[in-house]
């Protein structure tokens, strides 16, 4: 059934003045309805309850209950019948991307809130953390995560705080345009990933900091490198340098030229530090484009970061670079959070069609191909370092939306056709709109769950469709003439056509603007035989409408509605077969809209699409209410740790004390695994044994 139409709308925006947007709803504003948590029953429909007269949201943007009335349908709308032909072998299909990794989609946690989403300490880890990390995991063999942001630049290691927390911030010296607070940390903050990593095979992006050049405080990197070993992925050296001057961090007319000026003291620093043994692990320069060279008219100034690369700035930093980074979101909602005459607050109903389009991702990747050429040219990775659907929180009704996660796949996925390396989607705490995952206030974590983002759906389609063996290579089909409302991407795998990706972003209740594409592989055009299976495997991310929000099923299961998430699917998998016509070489493909539809062809991706899910889940060992909690032997976790012992051989250190690949005693002496939520996750009381 479909969302019903008690969706909010976005009626006027608020003047500039009061920089404020005003939600007026159809039959006022809407919030959702609760429903019985603790059940695996998908609901058939998302219900609400309104309120009568027009409201202004200023709660936290994580949980806001705003409803946007989807898009019409384009007139004319675009055919619902299409054929894609393609290649079986990879040798005829051009244009093909550089081979991608499963881990290519991963996620960027602002470093103030690592607190609230990775654990309180190293000795209480997250559950629904660890378990939403292990759903990734599962397809895609790891998972990167930067632990860093705005955060980082000012962030600095004390040996500890009376409190006991890891962690503080002074909000009263957040002095830049994106409230930032300045953040002092203890060394506990890197046994945590370190601890998280002893459970997972999750791998670490941090940064070192950016705003004393005549003090680098270096320390992050020392331990961090001792800490985390062969888990960390290397340190994001200034975080959108080409911001500083207009965030008030450094003069107004600071340029590329000083940032190359400031990024050589820092490699001095760095080549100098004798507890840093890896030189070669700087990320750079990770600009958010548009604001350099200063010296050129504002609409003049690229988006790309030519304007860092013709300094010679890789040339000069070779030694000390493990990859080349930007940061881009493709719109910005800055207006409701600082007043601006000259950029007022954004009408959601007019910005909500941007995400239902193809158009968006090729616009907004567009200025940083030349990059990635070069990037391949200089034998460096380049990672889109923080993304998501618009900065400055995102938009409350869309970010938050089932446009959110069709927009992230196409997103990724077009970043993989554009020879990016790596994406990471951020997470930017409880005001923000766009987060992946966001755990429970603190004051509500005794009876809410997690909520989960629908750009976390999106990651495990891309982690699915780009497989396991680091060969996928993908293709943007431009299929049904070209319409933007229909995309779809190939991906080869060992050279072989292995799995389609299919979108339909219109949002039609009726079914009139499903879509069906027809499959040819292989035949005469393209001198193979035909090679269209006897039948293809078929997984869809689903939802009622493109504003729903809470009721979304990957292959039929879902990770429940918002303060219901605990990590674990809900729902039986459903992976669909679908029989194909071998004599005529056809295989047709139905695409609901909205929907994604990933297809698995070739024998090895049908072989994996089939596999049964063996996906580590972890219980908590904090019991903070007497009611609602179970447990079971503690022998549990010596099965949960995320990979076999035989995987685990070779790496740095293991949860099994006296075992041959376990490292020294940690700092803090037991680790603990915490759902802080009340209510429990899983079923367990253990105490493993800490990494470090």
């Amino acid at each position: 059934m479909r969302l019903p139409l008690l969706s909010g709308l976005l009626g006027s925006v608020a003047s500039a003045a009061a920089s404020q947007v005003t939600i007026y709803g159809v039959f006022g504003s809407t919030t959702t309805a609760a429903t019985q948590s603790g059940t695996d029953a998908l609901p058939s429909t998302t219900s609400y309850f309104t309120i009568d007269s027009p409201a202004t949201y200023t709660g936290l943007a994580a949980y806001n209950p705003v409803y946007l009335v989807p898009p019409a349908i384009p007139n004319p709308p675009p055919a619902n019948q299409f054929t894609i032909s393609l290649p079986n072998g990879a040798a005829n299909m051009n244009g093909l991307s550089i081979p991608q990794a499963p881990t290519f989609f991963g996620f960027s946690i602002e470093m103030s809130v690592a607190t609230q989403l990775i654990g309180t300490n190293s000795s209480r880890l997250n559950v629904p953390f660890l378990n939403l990390m292990s759903l990734y995991i599962e397809k895609a063999g790891s998972v990167h995560v930067r632990v860093g942001g705005n955060t980082q630049d000012t962030a600095f290691m004390v040996d500890s705080f009376p409190d006991g927390r890891i962690m503080e911030k002074d909000k009263e010296d957040a002095s830049n345009p994106t409230s930032t607070p300045v953040l002092a940390f203890t060394p506990d903050l890197l046994y945590m990933l370190g601890n998280v990593s002893s459970l997972i095979n999750c791998h670490w992006y941090l940064g070192v900091p950016f705003n004393d050049t005549s003090n680098w405080r270096l320390e992050i990197a020392e331990l961090a490198e001792a800490v985390l070993g062969d888990r960390l992925l290397g340190f994001q050296a200034g975080n959108e340098p080409d911001l500083y001057g207009s965030h008030g961090h450094r003069p107004t007319n600071y340029s590329e030229w000083d940032y190359f000026g400031e990024f050589s003291l820092l490699t001095q620093a760095y080549g100098s530090d004798t507890k840093i043994t890896n030189k070669k692990s700087l990320i750079a320069p990770s600009t958010a484009g548009h604001n350099w060279p200063v010296d050129l008219d504002y609409n003049s100034r690229p988006f790309g970061p030519e304007p860092v690369w013709d300094t010679g700035f890789v040339q000069a930093y070779d030694q000390f670079l493990s990859a080349l980074a930007v940061e881009r979101y493709p719109d910005q909602n800055c207006g409701v959070i600082w007043p601006d005459p000259n950029d007022p607050p954004k009408n959601l109903i007019d910005v909500f069609p941007e995400y239902l389009t193809h158009q968006t991702s090729l616009d907004t990747i567009g200025p940083y191909l030349n990059s990635t050429m070069l990037a391949q040219g200089w034998g460096k990775p380049f990672l889109m370092f923080e993304t998501n659907t618009a900065s400055c929180g995102g938009f409350m009704g869309i970010s938050d939306s089932f446009a959110a996660a069709l927009f992230g796949v196409d997103w990724a996925m077009q970043l993989a056709n554009g020879n990016f390396t790596g994406a990471l989607f951020h997470a930017g705490g409880q005001n923000v709109a766009y987060n992946p995952f966001t755990a429970p206030p603190t004051n509500e974590s005794a009876f809410h769950q997690w909520t989960i983002g629908p750009i976390f759906y999106s990651s495990l389609v891309v982690a699915e469709a780009l497989g396991t063996s680091n060969t996928s290579r993908v293709k943007d089909l431009f299929p049904n003439n070209g319409d933007p409302h229909t995309p779809a991407y190939a991906v080869y795998e060992n050279d072989q056509l292995a799995r389609l990706v299919l979108i339909n972003f219109l949002d039609d209740p009726s079914g009139a603007n499903d879509y069906t594409a027809t499959l040819n592989v292989g035949g005469q055009q393209f001198g193979e035989a035909n090679a269209v299976p006897a039948q293809v495997k078929v997984k869809y991310l689903l939802a009622p409408s493109v504003s729903e929000k809470d009721n979304i099923t990957w292959g039929g299961q879902t990770l429940g509605a918002r303060f219901q998430v605990d990590g674990r699917w809900k729902g039986t998998e459903d992976v669909q077969t679908v029989q194909c016509n071998q004599g005529a070489n056809t295989c047709d493909i139905k695409v609901p809209a909205p929907g994604v539809a990933l297809v698995f062809v070739s024998d090895a991706a049908q072989q994996a699409a089939a596999a049964p899910q063996s996906i580590a889940t972890f219980p908590t060992t904090v019991i903070t209410k007497t009611a609602n909690t179970v447990s079971v032997d503690p022998s549990v976790l010596a099965t949960s740790n995320g990979d076999s012992g035989k995987a685990r051989a070779n790496r740095i250190g293991g949860t099994s004390q006296g075992g041959a690949n376990a490292a020294a005693p940690a700092r803090q002496p037991a680790l603990v695994l915490t759902a802080l939520s009340g209510a429990l996750v899983g079923a367990l009381g253990v105490l493993a044994r800490a990494l470090w």
